[in-house]
């Protein structure tokens, strides 16, 4: 029971960290990108072309944001009409059902290397023959009344019999 528990506690750690992880990249880089203002001692003409640069790189930056946004809305149009046209596709071609069809080994390969080889494949040449008489022979069996046999074999006698007949097979 403390299995689960402990893969989500485990888990929840995990993604605590991947979070605090993406929170230092993301201050590591607008620390890359973004210099510190130093606006203190600057006289009001400097101040005023400082705010300029800034309004023309925010002009610059949200030009450019546009322009992705553009770009996306007209993929994911694109894709939706992709996708459509598919789906009639598939509605208006019916499938056909496939038959199974026996092709012997020869003819295969006679179509996959062509007609100018001749390579015959007998399987059944390679198989091993086994012969029915000889295990008919290994296994006699004696049909007989089963009662005699189980009167002959009870007691203490009838195991010494089945002992010794063990016993007798393996040393021949």
């Amino acid at each position: 029971m403390r299995g689960p528990y402990l893969m989500l506690a485990k888990a929840k750690e995990c993604w605590e960290q991947e979070h605090e992880e993406r929170e230092a990249e993301k201050v590591r880089y607008l620390a890359e990108r973004i210099p510190t203002l130093q606006t203190r001692g600057l006289s009001l003409s400097a101040l005023q072309d400082l705010c300029r640069e800034l309004h023309a790189k925010v002009e610059v930056v949200d030009e450019e944001r546009y322009d992705i946004e553009a770009k996306c809305l007209h993929n994911t149009r694109e894709i939706k009409d992709l996708k459509l046209k598919v789906m009639d596709l598939r509605g208006k071609f019916k499938r056909p059902p496939l038959r199974r069809v026996r092709v012997s080994a020869d003819a295969m390969l006679r179509a996959l290397l062509g007609s100018k080889h001749k390579v015959s494949m007998d399987l059944r040449a390679n198989l091993k023959s086994v012969k029915k008489e000889d295990t008919e022979k290994e296994r006699p069996v004696e049909v007989g009344d089963w009662r005699k046999n189980v009167e002959a074999m009870s007691g203490m006698e009838g195991r010494k019999k089945m002992f010794d007949a063990a016993k007798s097979p393996t040393s021949q």
